[in-house]
């Protein structure tokens, strides 16, 4: 894999520790700037919104321009929002810096999947998008646990200012090591500008690998968002036990990252049908099990390996489906966000209904097999030729052309 592979993922890794560190912090930070718990979690909340609106709106504006130094741009926005949370003394500032990172989030996983793509052979696609997002499945490992060792150490300012400079060495290493040809966009693209990546959303198979996106990860995420509760209330660990717990989960993140890429680039839809189906069957297996230690542990691990196995395959499937619009791969992450949004409330729901902490999973397991039967549905549908990207570009590129 190239050195730019790399550095790419090294900016991921920095965008994800930002993106999960909080979680264990939020305690020192509700104290030290004086806020409720309630308004402490928006810093997780306006994150996750500042991504889905951010990923459109940034895509957008810079369709036009060389993709590498947008990547340059979009880290140096994400070194500038973390700088502002390690320095704000009021919790405003805190949420400013929080929204000013997470709005290159989208943007960066979006356009840079798409210069993964063109720095290996299209038979490795899915292969080098999943090297990118290896920084991301390690960040959540690590995330909560650095940010509370460092928070517990030196203070919560001191995680972001650790952060800020990882995303200053990913801000050199995107500089060196991405290839400018990787990131060129064409005259054609460059006239084309942002009305062919529109008209490229007619394509129903890039609206049907958007919904399946997002119930795939709304089922996960509403499953994983209360997971805590399911073992300490359920299983019978104790509060000490979720940190390894969750770094078990984080593990088969990577292993599913890494697994997922390689099976895509052999067989796409394939495997995309047979990781929401696993992540469905695990969920609903986790319900019904929940109470032995041996078998929530398994499945745990395995609900990570599923649940990010899919990953690689839909952004490449979205941008294919589109033509290689940027804003498509960048839309895909927001159908994510939004995803997540949608399965933490319904697990939510399902708790505040005294279905207990099982319930969840078993939500979770039913928002899945939705996004399961849309990916059939998706996979059984012909594919038409990307046209409303691919011909308006040639179209602008050449004005003689019909």
């Amino acid at each position: 894999m190239p050195a730019g592979l790399l550095a790419l993922a090294l900016g991921s890794f920095g965008i994800g520790l930002t993106e999960f560190v909080i979680a264990g912090l939020l305690p020192q930070v509700s104290r030290t700037l004086e806020v409720s718990e309630a308004a402490a979690g928006w810093l997780i909340s306006g994150y996750a919104l500042s991504v889905a609106i951010g990923a459109i709106l940034l895509t957008a504006a810079t369709t036009r321009l060389h993709r590498k130094a947008v990547l340059v741009g979009l880290v140096a926005l994400f070194v500038a929002g973390n700088l502002l949370s390690a320095v704000a003394s009021t919790y405003t500032v805190a949420m400013i810096g929080r929204i000013v990172a997470a709005l290159c989030h989208g943007s960066f996983f979006g356009i840079g999947s798409l210069v993964a793509r063109r720095m290996v052979p299209p038979e490795r696609a899915s292969r080098a998008v999943a090297m990118m997002f290896a920084g991301l499945t390690v960040a959540n490992v690590l995330g909560v646990p650095f940010g509370a060792l460092v928070g517990e150490r030196w203070g919560w300012r001191a995680t972001f200012w650790a952060i800020t400079g990882i995303g200053v060495l990913a801000l050199a290493a995107i500089a060196i090591w991405v290839p400018a040809w990787a990131g060129a966009v064409d005259r054609a693209h460059r006239v084309a500008g942002l009305r062919p990546q529109l008209r490229a959303f007619r394509s129903w198979q890039v609206w049907l690998t958007l919904a399946a996106t997002a119930l795939g990860y709304g089922g996960m995420f509403g499953a994983f968002s209360y997971i805590a509760y399911t073992f300490t209330e359920v299983t019978g660990f104790s509060g000490t036990d979720v940190a390894w717990l969750l770094v078990v989960y984080g593990g088969g993140l990577v292993i599913g990252n890494v697994a997922g890429g390689r099976a895509a680039d052999r067989g796409r839809d394939r495997t995309l049908i047979v990781s929401l189906a696993g992540l469905a069957v695990t969920l609903a297996a986790f319900g019904l099990l929940a109470e032995g230690r041996i078998a929530s542990v398994v499945l745990v691990f395995l609900m990570g390996v599923f649940g990010f196995a899919s990953v690689p395959g839909m952004i490449t499937r979205v941008t294919d489906a589109a033509g290689g619009a940027p804003l498509a791969a960048s839309a895909n992450v927001s159908a994510s966000n939004v995803g997540n949004a949608l399965g933490a409330w319904l697990g939510g729901l399902a708790i505040s209904a005294g279905l207990g902490y099982t319930a969840p999973l078993y939500v979770g397991a039913a928002v899945v097999a939705a996004g399961l039967v849309v990916m059939v549905i998706a996979a059984r549908t012909p594919v038409p030729p990307p046209a409303g990207f691919t011909q308006e570009v040639t179209r602008a590129g050449n004005p003689a052309t019909p």
